[in-house]
């Protein structure tokens, strides 16, 4: 199964290569989210990218568009959208690559690797997935509409009784010295 996610990069690790933009197709090869909405695996994603040589790296400007599923946390209604998200990220061909001015030399980062010819922005998705997504998915978040109140529990977890008539649980324990 070919990745969407995995790009061939030897003709830009050229000295005399240029700017290329690249559209990809294809199933995802694993779940990428958080636990309540995600990119469920197998689902196809389009990746159209700009990939710019940088010497020895080259730098991915990516935007992935990918069908999200997932339920709601309020109303448990299923989630089913197609949302987008920007990878931007830059891939070293060799250890040398020089990545900026650090400000503290203990936390130096290197930047991924290119693999061979080839690079993968499978991981650089998932942190921006994992970032960019709500914890706890809403039917209002993802423009679906209001929650379904039918079905929507009282933020208590008392339903369907007269709220004015109910006793303030601080004081309950009260009424059997009245």
């Amino acid at each position: 199964m070919n990745s969407p996610f995995v790009f061939d990069v030897a003709a830009l690790l050229r000295s005399s290569a240029t700017p290329t933009q690249r559209t990809q197709t294809g199933p995802s090869p694993l779940r990428i989210g958080l636990p309540l909405v995600a990119i469920e695996e197998g689902s196809d994603v389009t990746v159209d990218a700009f990939l710019s040589p940088l010497g020895d790296a080259v730098l991915v400007d990516a935007t992935v568009t990918a069908p999200l599923s997932g339920e709601c946390a309020r109303c448990l209604r299923p989630l089913e959208v197609e949302h987008s998200f920007h990878v931007n990220e830059v891939f070293a061909a060799s250890d040398d690559f020089v990545s900026g001015d650090s400000v503290d030399d203990d936390a130096e980062e290197n930047p991924p690797r290119i693999e061979g010819t080839e690079l993968d922005i499978q991981q650089a998705l998932t942190d921006v997935v994992g970032l960019n997504l709500p914890f706890s998915p809403t039917c209002d978040y993802f423009g679906i509409g209001e929650c379904d109140s039918e079905r929507t529990p009282e933020p208590d977890g008392v339903s369907g009784e007269d709220e004015k008539n109910l006793p303030d649980p601080r004081w309950a324990g009260l009424e059997k010295f009245l």
